[in-house]
């Protein structure tokens, strides 16, 4: 039984090898995106000294209307709870933003959403093949899903193989020796390092398969007792609030009344003294709260933009399993449901996800070229 799942791992992991460790790599990196760019950029993220009150958003508006080139439009504005931290303008496009000294009214950068990290998200999940929104057939999102899946198989068999005969071959498999030279140290990393890996790696893999494959995500969601037709009827809580007529841009719309986002948002730090971060878009806002588990769980708020009064609610704590989940699957994935511990954690076993593969490699090549010498 072991030599024929020996068989699986291998001929699974050689040809399915190389695409494994680019997505485990490039999700390694990904787990500290934000730490990183904060590292890079800290005039963009942090302000140089907090010195009296905030600007009001109707002040911080038009302080960046003048800053900022007319092609640059602004759809809304997101205020941090840390009083170091600059407030964001939020742009067109996935994870484009500029950042404003909230005290003098100052822009210190803009991130257009297409650098490093957008280049290594893209290689993560398409390996730099386009994402398709009209949901057609994509080659990149195709061969990440089926390496993955692989993935799946080749952790199972992997512990069918680790699986020792007796106490004594346990304890040599629970142990990684330092000492004993390199290529007794990769063996066991390779070995035991994948034995305390495989559970976590295995819950990375099934979580991130629910972005491959549709049929995957309908059974996953079955699983948990949500059925796909009350899934399509409520909007996930990890969602950005719908679009409005702001989101074309607030440069399009010079009558939007910032006076009434002011008011939006002072009765909102009244609701949340411990809020996390607030977005605010033309007739929408955003509440984040959430440290740990669904850190991508909000409450949601619509208001009258011409007066400020708020005319519906949407607690978090209200939704249905089926707006709950996506946000959950993210945070599993990315590892913040636990905060930082849990983060390092999916790093490292990430980065060993990919260690794997390439001593994997090293191995049957080495196996490879001694035969070839013996004959």
């Amino acid at each position: 039984m072991k030599k024929f799942f020996a068989k699986i791992h291998l001929w699974l992991s050689i040809p399915f090898g190389i695409i494994i460790a680019i997505v485990c790599l490039t999700g390694a990196i990904l787990v500290f995106e934000t730490e990183i760019l904060e590292l890079c950029y800290p005039s963009r993220y942090f302000v140089k000294e907090v010195k009296g009150e905030v600007l009001s958003p109707p002040v911080l508006m038009g302080a960046a209307g003048q800053q900022l080139p007319d092609s640059i439009k602004i759809n809304g504005i997101r205020v941090s709870s840390d009083p170091k931290r600059t407030y964001q303008l939020i742009l067109p496009g996935k994870k484009a933003a500029c950042f404003i000294n909230p005290y003098t009214g100052e822009i210190t950068g803009i991130d257009d959403g297409k650098g490093f990290f957008m280049k290594m998200m893209r290689l993560h999940r398409w390996l730099l093949d386009e994402y398709k929104r009209d949901g057609s057939f994509a080659w990149g999102k195709t061969i990440v899903g089926y390496s993955t899946l692989v993935l799946v198989i080749i952790i199972i068999s992997g512990l069918v193989i680790w699986y020792p005969r007796n106490k004594k071959v346990l304890k040599n498999r629970l142990k990684i020796k330092t000492k004993a030279g390199w290529f007794r140290f990769l063996y066991d990393l390779h070995v035991s390092g994948g034995f305390y890996a495989a559970l976590l790696l295995l819950v990375l893999a099934l979580t991130g398969l629910t972005w491959s494959f549709g049929w995957y995500r309908d059974a996953f969601y079955t699983v948990f007792g949500i059925s796909t037709t009350s899934k399509q009827t409520h909007a996930p809580a990890s969602a950005s609030p719908q679009k409005t007529s702001g989101d074309r841009g607030l440069k399009k719309h010079p009558k939007t009344n910032y006076t009434q986002w002011a008011e939006v948002l002072a009765d909102l730090q009244s609701r949340y003294p411990e809020y996390k971060s607030i977005a605010i878009q033309d007739g929408s806002a955003t509440v984040s709260t959430a440290t740990y588990g669904n850190t991508r769980g909000s409450d949601r708020y619509s208001f009258d933009p011409a007066t400020g009064k708020i005319t519906e609610i949407q607690l978090y704590k209200d939704l249905p399993k089926s707006a709950k989940i996506r946000g959950w699957i993210y945070s599993v994935h990315a590892g913040t449901w636990g905060g930082m511990a849990t983060r390092i954690l999916s790093c490292q076993v990430s980065l060993l996800g990919a260690v794997f593969a390439i001593t994997g490699y090293y191995f049957w090549l080495k196996k490879k070229l001694r035969k070839s010498i013996q004959k």
